[in-house]
């Protein structure tokens, strides 16, 4: 595995019916995905994208309209698709009141997004958006200080003997110290790959609770 290639974020898409109700099974589908890629830093931004992209469906296409979400990588780029059956109404950009409670729709979208688009298809349109996000490289981690230190840490640590010195209590507190920055920058690096840290800090702990128990 090397740092510009550690994870495979594989295309993915899912068929629904554009109504209100499936909304906020999509918003949670997007979280869930994006923390599995690794990319937690972009998720409000990309439910929000997605809640615009598909009440755009249900108000000018109509209500039940078969429609797809599809989510890849456009280089380092988030690219969110939603594709509708309809193709005689693009979409476009409108002013909206500040004080409005709709409307928002595109004029969201225009303002978050990198860039954004309309294409037509043999079954109708496909209405796209794309996100920036910290990537060193399409199926690399985030670009984060604390990932790059976790990096280079793991990297050399199986070819580093440990070594342990009598030193007085300041030595050891800055050790101490250390540690902590240790272990917060390894539970990052677990989020930037993709992984729950919590869910692994666990597994740590009961690894330790089992080979201390063993020496008792």
């Amino acid at each position: 595995m090397t740092h510009d290639n550690c994870l495979t974020r594989t295309e993915w898409d899912v068929s629904f019916a554009a109504e209100p109700r499936e909304v906020p099974a999509l918003r949670r589908i997007m979280r869930l995905h994006l923390l599995h890629w690794g990319l937690p830093n972009v998720i409000e931004t990309a439910q929000l994208c997605v809640t615009e992209l598909v009440s755009n469906v249900i108000k000018h296409v109509g209500v039940g309209a078969p429609t797809t979400l599809a989510v890849s990588m456009n280089g380092t780029n988030l690219r969110l698709e939603v594709r509708d059956p309809v193709a005689d109404e693009l979409p476009t950009v409108v002013p909206f009141a500040a004080e409005a409670e709709g409307g928002r729709g595109l004029a969201i979208i225009d303002t978050v997004a990198e860039n954004w688009g309309v294409c037509l298809t043999s079954s109708g349109k496909t209405t796209w958006c794309e996100l920036a996000t910290a990537l060193t490289s399409q199926h690399g981690h985030v670009r984060d200080h604390r990932v790059q230190r976790a990096d280079a840490l793991l990297v050399s640590y199986s070819a580093e003997v440990a070594r342990f010195t009598g030193a007085g209590d300041s030595l050891v507190s800055q050790a101490t110290e250390g540690a902590v920055n240790l272990i917060a920058d390894l539970l990052h690096w677990l989020e930037a790959h993709g992984l729950d840290p919590e869910a692994e800090l666990d597994r740590a702990l009961a690894s330790f609770e089992a080979v201390s128990a063993a020496r008792r």
